[in-house]
């Protein structure tokens, strides 16, 4: 594995399963030291040292990214730890909200948007001024193939991460002159815990959820994590205010 990203520092959240772990492990197996935010605390110890056991930098830091001051004092925890900050990815969400708009819940709704959209308004919030100081680098927020065409019965969900986008495009226009890139990546059914819990729950669903994407099949979190990693590294220099598919042909129908 290449060490291009020798001496970076970088956030994970929801880093402790799914994508957020995937990328956590590729980034650390690059050079990169990760620090990892997620809310349960024995989940998250395990995971930061399956990433030291591979030979990575890894610091587990528990927070709760829709409360400003955890996103915050996870910033802190980043940059005193290794005294830099050069990026994230921000990948902490769910979904709470399912069936037609007249029936969902406010309170569902609520949880979605608190957890696919404020957490990375929050997370961006702190994570900026770290990053500025560092002297650049890149942030990449998740916004799923959801963020780019919608979907019945998960409206919250798929307003959040269109929002996701449009955070995304205005934060990157407001840092580009700073040396921070900003981008969001649509990402299409990705083989994850949470994915298995609510969409991909049988045999059956997990193959209609394939048969959505042209390449007839859902990616691993692996494929994901190759992708963020080149998003977050300097070869990526020219790339930002960008929503960009990886997600076997889904959004391309």
């Amino acid at each position: 594995m290449s060490s291009r990203l020798a001496s970076k520092v970088f956030i994970v959240t929801g880093g402790t399963s799914g994508m957020g772990l995937a990328v956590a492990h590729r980034l650390a197996s690059e050079g990169a030291a990760v620090v990892l935010g997620a809310r349960r605390k024995d989940v998250g110890e395990q995971a930061a040292a399956e990433v030291r056991a591979a030979g990575g930098r890894a610091l587990f830091v528990a927070a709760d990214v829709t409360v400003e001051e955890d996103a915050a004092a996870l910033t802190a925890a980043a940059v005193a730890e290794f005294g830099r900050l050069d990026g994230a990815f921000n990948n902490a969400g769910g979904m709470n909200a399912f069936g037609p708009v007249p029936t969902v819940d406010r309170g569902a709704w609520d949880a979605d948007i608190a957890q696919n959209l404020t957490s990375v308004f929050h997370s961006m919030k702190h994570q900026l001024p770290a990053v500025i100081a560092s002297g650049g680098g890149s942030i990449v927020n998740n916004a799923s193939n959801l963020g780019v065409v919608g979907m019945p019965e998960v409206a919250a969900y798929v307003a959040a991460k269109h929002a996701v986008v449009g955070l995304t495009r205005a934060t990157a226009l407001e840092v580009a002159e700073q040396g921070v890139r900003v981008n969001a990546i649509a990402t299409g059914g990705v083989d994850t815990p949470l994915a298995r819990a609510t969409m991909l729950t049988s045999d059956e669903a997990h193959a209609h959820i394939a048969s959505l994407h042209p390449v007839n099949r859902i990616a691993e979190p692996a494929e994901i994590a190759s992708f963020v990693a080149y998003l977050l590294s300097d070869e990526a220099s020219f790339i930002t205010g960008a929503a960009l598919a990886i997600d076997g042909g889904f959004t391309a129908r």
